[in-house]
């Protein structure tokens, strides 16, 4: 919405708002905040407000556990789902030291920067998320169970659909939110689900995916269900994917192509932050998520597709990250893998326009692969000079410690 800072104690003061989160994320992209009182706000934009950053998963121990956070104003936003009267809102923030240098594994920060560096070099990215969930009922205890809210599949709809109205209910609140959902619809497994956003600029995407999992997990409760994001809920269902569409400007195809193959350089080192977690590989190469380092047009079996979209709607999709991920981070590190492709003027490989889930092993044995276990995607990212100067040590040692 872009307030200024301003704007915003204007906002606090004539629409009745008590609360003010200070919102901000771990290493691992889990959503912390802090609340504090419109009296505190001033404060907070001149100072920043301190908090223990030592039980922060990925933020250090207590030898140095002061961090200060520091609001984005243009980042404000009120909760729907809070009283009407009494409003609680919240912002974005800026992690850093008490001298106010940023802090290393703000991963939030990284991503500004990465953008920062993108527009020196000439380039704007944008990227438009499709994240897919579970419903699942809850216990007598209001405890999770694995137990899907339906059993319809692929874009069936009501009766068999039964998180229709779910879903209707997350569009209206990211819409009340000022974030603007594209399109949503039944997945595959039961119970599963996916709302797909259009695209925007870096920073307010991984925002945006951040702001998606509150809203559709506060939802699911408010419906007496569960929302499982993780990667691979049910053991014999398709896994959670977490695709991300991208494009840049100028629109120079040759320019473009030497991106995308940047990132499918890159992308085996870069699996253990797109992938963090042990289920991550039990999800991919199987179920339409993929397993193979490759790319065509309009295949849903590949690393990246190029759908078929016209003018201002081309994109590439890359289909290996799920919800586990860090967006921050995973959109850095696409910018910075694109940006290592067009500065080194690779070409693309050849596009293998394949079913690669059908394929015979003489066609796959000859393409490179993910990372099938979360240990090889940990020692692919220590072993990886180019990524040991794209991140700071700090967050790789957070990923790749055995």
């Amino acid at each position: 919405m872009n307030y200024s800072k301003e704007e915003v104690m204007q906002y606090v003061a004539e629409e009745d708002v008590k609360f003010i989160r200070l919102a901000f994320c771990d290493v691992f992209g889990k959503q912390k905040n802090i609340s504090i009182m419109p009296e505190e706000l001033p404060r907070a934009f001149e100072h920043g407000i301190a908090f223990d950053a030592s039980a922060i998963a990925g933020f250090g121990d207590e030898a140095h556990s002061d961090l200060f956070l520091h609001p984005d104003p243009e980042t404000l936003t009120w909760l729907p789902w809070r009283p009407e009267h009494g409003k609680v809102v919240r912002m974005f923030c800026a992690v850093t030291y008490p001298d106010g240098t940023p802090f290393a594994c703000d991963t939030r920060g990284l991503l500004k920067q990465a953008v920062a560096d993108a527009r020196a070099a000439g380039y704007t990215f944008s990227f438009g998320a499709e994240q897919e969930f579970y419903l699942f009922e809850l216990d007598e205890k209001n405890d999770p169970t694995k137990i899907p809210y339906d059993r319809a599949g692929y874009m069936d709809i009501a009766p068999e659909d039964k998180g229709e109205n779910v879903r209707r209910e997350i569009c209206l609140t990211l819409e009340q939110m000022g974030i603007r959902p594209e399109s949503s619809h039944h997945e595959e497994g039961p119970g599963q689900n996916e709302i797909d956003f259009r695209y925007t600029e870096a920073l307010a995407a991984a925002d945006n995916v951040m702001t998606f999992q509150t809203v559709v997990r506060t939802v699911a409760r408010r419906n007496g269900l569960h929302a499982d994001f993780s990667p691979k809920p049910l053991p014999d269902e398709p896994g959670n994917g977490f695709h991300v569409n991208w494009s840049v400007k100028p629109d120079d195809e040759k320019k473009q192509e030497s991106m995308i193959a940047g990132v499918l350089d890159k992308i085996v080192p870069m699996t253990v932050f797109f992938n963090p977690v042990e289920a991550s590989y039990e999800r991919l190469g199987q179920r339409k998520a993929p397993r193979f380092v490759s790319w065509s047009r309009e295949n849903r079996s590949q690393l990246v597709r190029i759908p078929a979209a016209q003018k201002e709607y081309r994109r590439a999709e890359l289909r290996s990250p799920d919800p586990a991920a860090n967006p921050y981070i995973a959109l850095t590190l696409m910018i910075r893998a694109g940006l290592y492709g067009a500065e080194k003027g690779l070409s693309l490989p050849a596009p293998v326009d394949l079913n690669l889930f059908r394929a015979d092993p003489a066609t796959t044995d000859a393409l490179s692969r993910l990372p099938d276990t979360l240990e090889k995607a940990k020692a692919a990212a220590k072993s990886d000079e180019w990524l040991k100067t794209m991140l700071p040590a700090e967050i790789l040692n957070a990923y790749c410690k055995d």
